[in-house]
C-alpha cells in the first residue's frame, strides 16, 4: 500500500487506531502495527489491497467476515474488529509478540519430530473446532501460524473464505487467487471454488511435511510448476528424507496428501487422532486407515510427558520384569506442558493403564485422559467433558465416570459414551465397577444411601438406605462379601449378607489390596497414606495401621483424595493439592490486572454475589460444620456469618433492595430456596420448595420483588426454569421446561429479559428470551458459551466462552438485539463451573469478581509398582 493510502487510512481511523508502522505485506492485505486507542493495546491492523477490496465490495465482505468473528479457541487468533474506512476495508487482530512458523522454518529449516507433531496436532484441533462451526480457513501455511511462547495460533482464520464468498466468481476474472501455491490442494489448484475442510487438511499435511523435511512436498521454479506437480505429481515419503519420523506420522501425512479429497481424513479431529496413535497406518505397508484392534485412545491436545519421568518409569518397569523376586519401584508421572490435573484418577486392574481428569488450553472444562504405561503420551477421551471420579471396568476396556447428574461409561476403543444413570437427581458420591457387571454408587441430598445399576444402564436399585446417611462407595471386595464405603468420617464395610455396617478406620478414600490390607487416606486432611491388615472373610481389621507416605491431595472438604490400586499390586496417588479446591476472591480488570479483595475471602468457596449497592459480598464457604452463608463488608473489611445449622447452605443471591440474601439449603431434608435478613437480624424462611423427585439448584428475584425465578433439577437429568410468587405456597409457572439442561439465569435490570445457558444445541450456549413471555429466544454465543450476567446498566451481557470472558453489547428497545462482541479477559487460573455462576460484575461493569484458584496442579503423581511386596513386608515386620 502506498504512503498516500497509509495517510488516508490513518485519517479515516483517527480516534480509534493510531498506525505506528508497517509490519509486512501479503497476497491479500497490508499489515500494520497499530495502537487500539479505546483499549490501550497493540493490534495488527490488516488492510485489504485496494484492487481486492474493489472486487469484493465493503458490504458483502463485512457481512461474510461476521461469521468468523465469534470463533473462540486457544489456537485461533481472535478477530477484534472490522470495517470500512474511506473506502479501505480493514480487520483487526491481536498483535502477537512472537514469530511466525514461516520465520522459524526460515531460520532453523527443520523442527524436531515431537515439536512438529505437537504444532500440527494443535492446529488440527483448531481446524476441527472451526470446521464444526462451518468455517474453512482455505489458506493454512507457515506464515499464518504464529508461535506464541512456542504454541501455535492460527491467524487470518476465515478471511480467505470471507473474501471468496464476497467476491464470488469475479476473483478469477481479475487474476487474483486465494491460497499459497505450495500449500494449495489439488482442488484449489484446478480452480474449484467450492472447496471444503479437506483443503485445510491437505494444507496442514504440507505444513507438517515441511516442518519435518525442510521444504514443502511439492516445489518448483514457478507457481505454475508447483501447481502442476500438485495436480499430477507424487510427493516423496517423509521417511525418505528423515528416517527418524515414526511410521504413523508418515502415514498420517500420506493420507492428508491424498489427491482425492474423499481419500483424506474425514475430519481434522481424525488427523490429530492419527498423529497420536502409533498403530495408525495408511496405504502401502499399513493396515488401512484404522488402528489395530484394542489400540489405545489417541491424544487431542496433550504434549509429551516429562522425559526424565518416562525414562525412570521404563527403567523401573524393566527392572520389575527382569527379576524372579518382584521388587518395589517408584516413579513420577509428569503431566505434559499445558495440561493441568483435576481431581480423580484410576489405574486399570492389570496395572498397565492410567485414566485421570485434566484440563488444557483447548479443553477448559476438563475431560478424561488415558495413558498406557508403555506409551509416552496421554490421550484425551472424546465425549468426557466435565467428567469426574473415573473408575475402570473389571476388564480394563472401559471407564465409568460422573457428569452431574449422570453416570456414564466410555470404551477405550473409541465408541461413544453410554449414559448408565440419568436420574441421580443431585450428587453421586463415589462409584466402583464390580466384577459382577454392576456399578455401585452412593447418593446424597434428597436420596442418600447406596445404590447399584447394571453396566448397560437401567433403573438403579437401592441396596442400603443407611437411614438417610450420605455415603461414598469406595471399593467392592472381590469375594463378594461386602463393600468398602466412606460415611461420617470413617471407612466402614457393609456386609453383603447381613447388611451390617462395621466401622474399620478413621479415613476417607480407601482401596482393598489382595495382599490382605486396606489402603486409605487419613481423615485429618493432612493427606497421610496408611495401610491396615484386613480380613476380607471376617470383614474386620486385624492389626494396627502403618504409615506409607504423607502429603496426598485431599479435597472436597476433606472427603476425597487421589488414590488408586490395581489388582496386580500397582499403587497410584497424587501428592499436593488438586482442584477444584481452595480459592481466593479477586477483582479482575479489563487490562488483566488482578487484585485480591481480602485474604479473608479464601477457602473452599462455591458461589458469591455482589450487593446491589456494590459495597458488600455474600458468599458461601465450606467448613468442618458444612457450608454456610457469609457477608463481607468492603468498606469495613469485616465478615459476618449468617447461617449456623451445619447444613449445606450455598449459592447466595441478593434481593434487589439489598435487605435479604436468598440461598439454597439442604435443611429440612430437601434442597430448597430460603431467605435470611442480610444483617442477620432474623431467622431464615422458606421461599420455594422443589417438586417431588427434584431439587432447586439456584433462584433469584425479579427487580420489583414480585416473582422468584428458580432452576429445578429433574430426575431425568433435565433442568427446568420456572417462576412463582416469593412465598412457599405459591403455584409455579413454567418458563423454560424442556428435556435439556438449562442453567445460570440472569435478569436484565428492568426485568424484561432473561439470559440463561442451555445445552439444547448439543453444547452450552447463551440465550436471551422475554420474561415472562411470550416470545422466542435469541442465541448470544456462537460455538459454545455459558454463565451470562447482565451489566447494571442493562446494555451488556458478560459470559464465558472458549477460555475467555466475552462482553456482548446489546439493545433491548423495541426488541432485543446483539450489537457486538468484545473479549474481556482470559479465564486461565480462575475456578469456573458448568452449572452455577462463579463470577460477578462490579456495578460499573469494569471489573469481574472471580475465584482465583489457589490449589493448582498436584506437585507429583506417583506410581508404586509391586506395592503388595511392601505391604507384605510391613506385615512381616
Amino acid at each position: 500500500m502506498s504512503e498516500g493510502h497509509t495517510e488516508r487510512l490513518q485519517a479515516a481511523l483517527d480516534g480509534r487506531y493510531r498506525i505506528e508502522r508497517k509490519l509486512g505485506e501479503g497476497g491479500m492485505a497490508t499489515v500494520y502495527l497499530a495502537k487500539d486507542l479505546r483499549h490501550n493495546r497493540s493490534v495488527a491492523l490488516k488492510v485489504l489491497k485496494p484492487e481486492l477490496a474493489a472486487v469484493v465490495g465493503a458490504g458483502r465482505f463485512l457481512a461474510e467476515i461476521e461469521t468468523t468473528a465469534n470463533l473462540q479457541h486457544p489456537h485461533i487468533l481472535p478477530l477484534f474488529d472490522s470495517g470500512e474506512a474511506d473506502g479501505l476495508l480493514f480487520y483487526v487482530m491481536p498483535h502477537v509478540e512472537g514469530e511466525s512458523l514461516r520465520a522459524r522454518l526460515d531460520r532453523e529449516h527443520q523442527l524436531s519430530v515431537d515439536e512438529a507433531v505437537r504444532i500440527a496436532t494443535n492446529v488440527a484441533e483448531a481446524l476441527d473446532y472451526a470446521h464444526r462451526h462451518g468455517v474453512i480457513h482455505r489458506d493454512i501455511k507457515p506464515a499464518n501460524i504464529l508461535l506464541l511462547d512456542g504454541k501455535p495460533v492460527i491467524a487470518d482464520f476465515g478471511i480467505a473464505l470471507a473474501v471468496s464468498h464476497a467476491g464470488g466468481g469475479r476473483l478469477t476474472e481479475t487474476g487474483l487467487s486465494l491460497g499459497t501455491p505450495h500449500y494449495m490442494s489439488p482442488e484449489q489448484a484446478t480452480g474449484d471454488q467450492t472447496v471444503g475442510l479437506a483443503t485445510d487438511i491437505w494444507a496442514l499435511g504440507c505444513v507438517l511435511y515441511e516442518m519435518l523435511v525442510g521444504e514443502p512436498p511439492y516445489t518448483g521454479s514457478t507457481p505454475q510448476a508447483v501447481l502442476g506437480k500438485i495436480v499430477t505429481g507424487e510427493a516423496d515419503l517423509v521417511t525418505k528424507h528423515r528416517r527418524s519420523v515414526p511410521p504413523h506420522v508418515d502415514a498420517a501425512i500420506r493420507r492428508a496428501l491424498e489427491k482425492v479429497p474423499a481419500d483424506r481424513f474425514g475430519s481434522a479431529y481424525d488427523m490429530a487422532h492419527a498423529l497420536g496413535d502409533p498403530a495408525f497406518r495408511h496405504g502401502e505397508g499399513g493396515s488401512g486407515a484404522g488402528a489395530r484392534a484394542g489400540a489405545r485412545v489417541t491424544r487431542l491436545g496433550a504434549a509429551g510427558w516429562g522425559v526424565a519421568a518416562v525414562l525412570a518409569g521404563i527403567a523401573a518397569w524393566a527392572l520389575v520384569r527382569s527379576t524372579h523376586e518382584p521388587s518395589v519401584s517408584r516413579f513420577d508421572v509428569a503431566l505434559p506442558e499445558g495440561l493441568i490435573a483435576l481431581t480423580g484418577l484410576d489405574i486399570s486392574p492389570d496395572g498397565s493403564h492410567l485414566v485421570f481428569t485434566a484440563r488444557g488450553e483447548s479443553d477448559p472444562d476438563g475431560s478424561l485422559y488415558h495413558r498406557a504405561l508403555d506409551e509416552l503420551m496421554p490421550t484425551r477421551i472424546p465425549g468426557t467433558e466435565g467428567a469426574e471420579q473415573p473408575r475402570f471396568s473389571p476388564d480394563g476396556g472401559s471407564v465409568a465416570f460422573i457428569v452431574e447428574p449422570t453416570i456414564r461409561s466410555v470404551s477405550l476403543r473409541g465408541t461413544p459414551p453410554l449414559t448408565i444413570v440419568s436420574d441421580s437427581v443431585y450428587a453421586v458420591a463415589g462409584l466402583t465397577w464390580a466384577p459382577d457387571g454392576m456399578i455401585y454408587f452412593g447418593k446424597f441430598a434428597d436420596e442418600s444411601g447406596l445404590w447399584r445399576v447394571a453396566e448397560g444402564g437401567g433403573t438403579p436399585e437401592e441396596i442400603e438406605p443407611l437411614a438417610g446417611m450420605s455415603a461414598s462407595i469406595l471399593d467392592v471386595l472381590p469375594n463378594g462379601r461386602g463393600l468398602l464405603i466412606y460415611a461420617d468420617g470413617r471407612v466402614s464395610v457393609l456386609s453383603s449378607e447381613t447388611g451390617e455396617l462395621t466401622p474399620l478406620v478413621e479415613g476417607i478414600e480407601a482401596r482393598y489390596a489382595s495382599s490382605g490390607h486396606i489402603v486409605y487416606t487419613s481423615v485429618d486432611g493432612a493427606g497421610t497414606l496408611l495401610a491396615a491388615p484386613f480380613d476380607a472373610d471376617r470383614l474386620r481389621v486385624t492389626g494396627p495401621s502403618r504409615t506409607i507416605t504423607e502429603g496426598l491431595s485431599v479435597y472436597v472438604n476433606g472427603r476425597r483424595s487421589d488414590l488408586a490400586l490395581s489388582e496386580t499390586g500397582h499403587l497410584v496417588y497424587r501428592l499436593g493439592r488438586s482442584g477444584p479446591g481452595e480459592g481466593v476472591l479477586v477483582w479482575l480488570g479489563r487490562d488483566g490486572a488482578v487484585e485480591v479483595v481480602s485474604p479473608e475471602l479464601s477457602g473452599v468457596i462455591e458461589a458469591f454475589a455482589i450487593s446491589p449497592n456494590g459495597r458488600r459480598i455474600a458468599f458461601d464457604r465450606t467448613s468442618e460444620d458444612g457450608m454456610d452463608i457469609w457477608v463481607y463488608d468492603l468498606d469495613a473489611g469485616t465478615s459476618s456469618r449468617l447461617t449456623f445449622d451445619g447444613e449445606l447452605n450455598r449459592r447466595p443471591e441478593w434481593s434487589p433492595d439489598g435487605a435479604e440474601i436468598g440461598f439454597v439449603s439442604s435443611k429440612d431434608g430437601m434442597q430448597a430456596f430460603y431467605s435470611i435478613p442480610a444483617d442477620g437480624g432474623g431467622p431464615a424462611r422458606l421461599l420455594r420448595s422443589p417438586a417431588a423427585g427434584s431439587v432447586i439448584w439456584e433462584a433469584l428475584w425479579t427487580p420489583d420483588l414480585s416473582w422468584l425465578l428458580y432452576r429445578q433439577l429433574q430426575r431425568a437429568g433435565a433442568a427446568h426454569l420456572l417462576y412463582a410468587a416469593p412465598h412457599a405456597d405459591s403455584v409455579p409457572r413454567p418458563l423454560v421446561e424442556t428435556e435439556f439442561f438449562n442453567a445460570a439465569m440472569s435478569l436484565s435490570p428492568d426485568g424484561r429479559w432473561l439470559a440463561y445457558q442451555s445445552n439444547e444445541s448439543g453444547q452450552n450456549e447463551v440465550y436471551v428470551r422475554p420474561f415472562p413471555g411470550p416470545g422466542g429466544r435469541t442465541v448470544i454465543s456462537r460455538g459454545g458459551g455459558g454463565g451470562p450476567i447482565w451489566s447494571r446498566d442493562g446494555r451488556k451481557i458478560l459470559y464465558e466462552a472458549g477460555g475467555s470472558w466475552v462482553v456482548a453489547a446489546v439493545g433491548t428497545d423495541p426488541t432485543f438485539r446483539v450489537e457486538s462482541h468484545q473479549p474481556f479477559a482470559s479465564v486461565e487460573g480462575f475456578s469456573l463451573a458448568n452449572t452455577i455462576q462463579r463470577y460477578d460484575v462490579s456495578p460499573d461493569g469494569e471489573r469481574i469478581l472471580a475465584i482465583r484458584d489457589l490449589s493448582g496442579a498436584p506437585t507429583r503423581t506417583v506410581i508404586v509398582q509391586n506395592f503388595f511386596e511392601e505391604l507384605k513386608g510391613m506385615t512381616r515386620n
